[in-house]
Formats: C-alpha cells, structure tokens, sequence
C-alpha cells in the first residue's frame, strides 16, 4: 500500500553522510511508488527561539516555513527523521524545529485534570535514521541514548506517532568507504519498503 512519507534531515550540511542517507531513502521510496517529499531543516527560514512557551497570552506568529512543515506532518503516514548525534544529542536546529513544530493544538494538548495529553498525531508511524562516531553499546548503555529518548520517547510517541523504529550508523569516522556504501544501500531498502 503507498504511503505519504515525510523525511526529515536534520543535518545543516545538504553534503553531509545524513544528507545522503536521507535522499537515498526517498528516491528509493518514490521509486517504490510512495508520495516523498524531503524537508531540508537547514533550508527553512524560522526564528529557532520558542519565545513564550506555551503561554497562552502571548502567541508567537508562525512563519510559512513552519505552517508548511506542520502541513507536511498532517499529511503524512510516516515520517523519517535523519540526523547526527551531537554531544549525545541533535543538532540545535532540528531541536529549534521540533519546538516550534510540536506545539500544543497540533500535535498534543493539555486535558483538564489529567497528566496525560490528548494525542494529535496518532495514525502515523516513524524512523529515526541516527548517525554517531562513538559506538552504539556506548551511546545506549553510557550516555543512556539522550537523543532518542527526546525524539522517540518525548516527542513522537508523546504525540501519538507509533511504532518509531531506530537504526544507528556508528563509528562513522572510522568506516571505510564501503561500509558506508553498506549503509546507504540499507537506507534505500528501508526506503523501498517504506519503513
């Protein structure tokens, strides 16, 4: 069954490994006969701050780029996000995005007496697509996986986006060329399968 995909690269460099990986997985999907669109985080134009919060007196205006990707969320089956592992994290932009992207009345909102949002999101399916130059064992089992719990954890899934899958491509500084080749062929399969 064909899909609205969304991928999401999260790297500023359109000449990085992640950017490659990204745009391997959605031609390999719109070869598959899927609908792709690739969102360029670096490319947007979007004031990274989340001025107020949630205040609910004071609303920042949200720019085109943010109404669009917003559109994109909405329309899409599964979303695919790519990105590196920064000091165990993301890259501040994709965080900045992911602030004024998920907000309250589109992706979650607050329930009067419970803990627990009601989630705007469900329906959709995710992957994240992570790069790293420390180890998988290390990044799981020492730094306790930070950036995915924020994106897998507290964010898509907290919105309603469920299964999100991960897959790693660690030690990236120390791979030889075909075994990054290796990776970007995983990356157009998983892309040719949707998934």
């Amino acid at each position: 069954m064909n899909q609205n995909i969304l991928v999401v690269l999260g790297h500023p460099n359109p000449n990085s490994y992640c950017a490659q990986l990204a745009e391997t997985y959605s031609e390999a999907a719109k070869k598959s006969g899927d609908s792709v669109t690739l969102l360029k985080i670096g490319e947007l134009n979007f004031d990274y701050n989340l001025n107020h919060g949630y205040s609910k007196d004071k609303k920042q205006e949200l720019e085109p780029d943010i109404i669009k990707s917003q559109m994109l969320i909405q329309n899409a089956d599964h979303l695919v996000f790519v990105y590196p592992s920064w000091w165990a994290s993301m890259p501040a932009m994709l965080k900045a995005w992911i602030d004024r992207v998920f907000l309250p009345g589109f992706a979650f909102s607050y329930q009067k007496h419970s803990p627990f949002p009601k989630q705007l999101l469900k329906g959709k399916t995710a992957r994240i697509l992570i790069t790293m130059d420390a180890p998988t064992w290390y990044y799981k089992w020492f730094n306790r996986s930070p950036g995915v719990q924020l994106l897998k954890h507290g964010t898509l899934e907290f919105c309603g986006i469920k299964p999100v899958k991960v897959t790693y491509f660690d030690q990236i500084r120390f791979r030889k060329q075909n075994a990054l080749d290796k990776w970007i062929k995983k990356s157009e399969r998983m892309g040719s399968r949707g998934e």
